[in-house]
């Protein structure tokens, strides 16, 4: 994902990419004992590492509002990461 200087356009990356991480990992979720669940595994921690740096970029711009916002993202997936560890 390109480097976006924009407040607006950089935070809009971070919010699709923090939706798309927690998607993955309901995804994940749903096949839980399933034999394609390492593999959905592997698609919730690609998501999570790009959403952490859209998220990243996101902050260098970012206005007060945001930043709180992008904050609470950041928050958001390390539960889900800590969740996730916890279940392997």
């Amino acid at each position: 994902m390109p480097y976006h200087k924009n407040k607006q356009q950089a935070f809009q990356a971070a919010q699709q990419g923090h939706k798309q991480a927690l998607d993955a990992n309901a995804q994940a979720n749903l096949v839980q004992g399933q034999s394609s669940y390492g593999q959905e595994l592997k698609h919730v921690k690609e998501e999570v590492n790009e959403a952490y740096e859209q998220i990243e970029n996101a902050l260098e711009v970012a206005s007060d509002s945001q930043h709180k916002q992008l904050t609470q993202f950041q928050q958001d997936l390390k539960g889900l990461v800590d969740s996730v560890n916890n279940e392997q």
